[in-house]
């Protein structure tokens, strides 16, 4: 069976060999630079830069060699232009804190002052906002306050569109020729499952409210502010998401005509809508505000393609699964099963013909980070027993695998699944 012959299965929720392993796939599938670069040195891997592929959190791009000790299934075609809005090019050397060599992309600019606290500009353009931060020690940057918007301001006086106009964009005939090229290459050439990571339907992802690639951000860009602001102006946030919505229906139509039937999955949306213990918003909330424009979006891709769709959303959301069923979402990522009420027999048992599980593999809180490596492989053992079940499940970590992991319980974890 091959790697997308697996995933293709899986998928469809049929019986494979082994689940699909998906390493560095998405932006929430990935893994740190720092503790990619202790993982390659510990299985003898050749020692080099790491390329920083998303530097908001500094995750580390996965190569060939990496994906095949480890028997990954899984890529991903990774758009142009990153989290910050430069190009994933032109790569010059920088340094983490804790020393790790990295490649970082020629836009990438920064100050940093007398506490070590780096400064990220957005697009490389020194003349706009600082957009991210890391304190000195830190392996991924924040968003930095970017503070546009009074909540006493008059209602009249809010202005959606013109505020986030520079923030959704239709895909330029450069970006669409970048994603034909990438999709025959890994198509062609490789016999890898593929996923496309389109984005820019992420409704109110608060990674993407602040702007972090905007250079000179308006309206409401404090995540506080924006969460206040569906009780306070239901009708601005509703404006907003009408105008993404809209950007990404032309951007799936460019992105169909550019990958055509050459990947199997589409990444639609990044945004967390639970924490540890509940949700982030009611449930009327989601379903008067997000769950319409989502279930368009979803419309949309199973009539015009076969892909199915990759929704990330961390926390404790299984109050909403009935609803993410209803909205078309195919892939969730990452069941966050430490999270209250996300119980994994409960949730395969119920709902395992209607999602597949991408992730859920091992806890990245507790276990991965904390844990022996006999313990990360009894959770693994107990997570596939239960997910795999029939199919359906598609093995990752319960979000990136974070700085500071020890490279023994990752290798606990891959051999644990591949039974080695």
């Amino acid at each position: 069976m091959t790697s997308r012959e697996r995933l293709i299965k899986a998928l469809n929720h049929q019986h494979t060999d082994r689940p699909p392993i998906d390493l560095g796939a998405t932006g929430q599938t990935g893994i740190n630079a720092s503790t990619l670069y202790r993982l390659r040195k510990a299985i003898g891997l050749e020692e080099k830069p790491i390329r920083i592929i998303e530097p908001g959190q500094m995750l580390g791009e996965v190569e060939e060699d990496v994906l095949k000790a480890f028997q990954v299934d899984v890529v991903g075609i990774w758009n142009r232009t990153n989290f910050y809005g430069y190009k994933n090019e032109d790569w010059k050397p920088w340094q983490m804190d804790d020393g790790t060599p990295v490649l970082m992309g020629g836009g990438f600019e920064y100050d940093e002052d007398a506490k070590g606290t780096k400064w990220v500009y957005p697009q490389g353009d020194r003349t706009a906002q600082y957009c991210a931060i890391m304190p000195k020690g830190g392996s991924f940057f924040d968003a930095a306050p970017r503070d546009a918007f009074d909540m006493e301001l008059d209602e009249d006086e809010l202005t959606p569109l013109e505020d986030f106009k520079n923030d959704f964009n239709v895909a330029s005939d450069e970006d669409a020729r970048y994603w034909e090229k990438r999709s025959i290459e890994l198509f062609e050439n490789t016999e890898y499952g593929v996923v496309g990571l389109l984005g820019g339907a992420g409704l109110g992802d608060a990674a993407m409210v602040p702007g972090p690639f905007v250079k000179h951000p308006k309206g409401v860009r404090r995540v506080d502010d924006w969460l206040l602001a569906h009780m306070l102006y239901p009708e601005y946030i509703r404006e907003v998401f009408r105008y993404q919505t809209d950007i990404m229906l032309k951007n799936l139509e460019i992105y169909k005509q550019a990958v055509g039937d050459r990947i199997q999955v589409v990444w639609i949306s990044g945004t967390d809508f639970g924490c540890q213990r509940n949700l982030i918003l009611g449930k009327d909330i989601f379903r008067d505000l997000y769950k319409p424009f989502y279930k368009e979006i979803n419309d949309w891709v199973h009539k015009n393609t076969n892909w199915k769709t990759f929704y990330h959303t961390c926390g404790a959301v299984y109050d909403l699964l009935d609803d993410f069923a209803e909205m078309g979402l195919d892939c969730l990522n990452p069941l966050q099963l430490s999270a209250d009420g996300m119980d994994a027999k409960k949730i395969k048992e119920k709902y395992g013909d209607k999602f597949i599980f991408w992730g859920g593999g091992v806890d990245t809180q507790r276990t991965l980070p904390f844990g022996t490596p006999e313990e990360v492989r009894s959770q693994v053992r107990e997570r596939v027993d239960i997910l795999g079940k029939d199919g359906g499940f598609v093995f990752n970590t319960i979000h990136n695998i974070v700085a500071n992991v020890p490279p023994e319980n990752i290798l606990a974890m891959y051999n644990e699944i591949l039974r080695k």
